[in-house]
């Protein structure tokens, strides 16, 4: 049985194109690219250095646009939105994971894992520490919540990390080379979550160059000079996938 016959699309891109520079000497990053992506996969966008995969998730993440071309993420053209609503997008439809885990130093992991709950105005700090908490529970750090980022090994960083993408209840994890500061044990942790989140409806996209990482997901969509030369449907979606994790982008009208 196809899978995808039945499933909603969260992500469609439709000839996106992406050109840096003016004129004569604008250069694509992305050349036309068409991608859906349902509620519920687990999807690896893969290639090198320069294939165009991080102009790619910066789109996908609603950290950029396109220069052509239309991307409908959660059913509403992001093209019709402004910087604030973009921002507003960013924070509570997506969880993002970087390669950096970018964690603030001088505040213990549960104050970190909080930290887009006060972006979106949850006043009550009761309930963002009770949050943030059980995202830790989720990612194995229950008995680490009060240690700082210096007190904590690098996969554990991670985890923190993750914990701070799922705290918001987000449609999607976008998570860009995640295991790229990780040693192989390590990665293999954060790579188990990834599949545990995948199971439980969550859907996951990771962008990596590396094709061991890569075969971690379901689905593999291979990137090469600003096209998509491969893509591997033997598609797997969740049938308990989250439609959207909370909000659509209609309710940030």
């Amino acid at each position: 049985m196809d899978n995808t016959s039945a499933a909603a699309a969260l992500m469609e891109l439709n000839s996106v194109s992406k050109i840096y520079g003016i004129g004569n000497v604008g250069v694509y990053a992305l050349d036309g690219i068409d991608l859906s992506i349902n509620y519920g996969e687990y999807v690896a966008i893969m290639g090198a250095s320069g294939s165009g995969k991080s102009t790619l998730m910066h789109i996908l993440g609603c950290l950029d646009v396109p220069t052509s071309g239309s991307y409908r993420l959660a059913g509403r053209d992001t093209g019709s939105l402004d910087e604030l609503e973009l921002a507003e997008v960013r924070n509570r439809l997506i969880g993002f994971v970087f390669q950096q885990f970018h964690l603030l130093p001088q505040l213990s992991a549960w104050r970190n894992v909080e930290m887009p709950l006060l972006y979106s105005g949850e006043r009550n700090g009761k309930k963002r520490k009770e949050r943030a908490v059980v995202a830790l529970e989720k990612v194995g750090l229950a008995h680490r919540i009060d240690h700082r980022p210096t007190e904590l090994s690098g996969g554990e960083q991670q985890r923190v990390a993750i914990a701070r993408a799922l705290v918001g209840n987000p449609s999607l994890i976008l998570a860009d080379e995640p295991t790229g500061n990780l040693s192989t044990s390590q990665w293999g942790q954060v790579l188990e979550l990834f599949d545990d989140f995948f199971t439980k409806g969550q859907t996951v996209v990771l962008i990596t160059h590396d094709p061991v990482v890569a075969k971690a997901a379901k689905r593999i969509v291979h990137i090469k000079d600003g096209h998509i030369i491969d893509d591997e449907q033997s598609v797997i979606v969740h049938p308990e996938a989250n439609m959207p994790g909370g909000v659509s982008l209609h309710e940030l009208d």
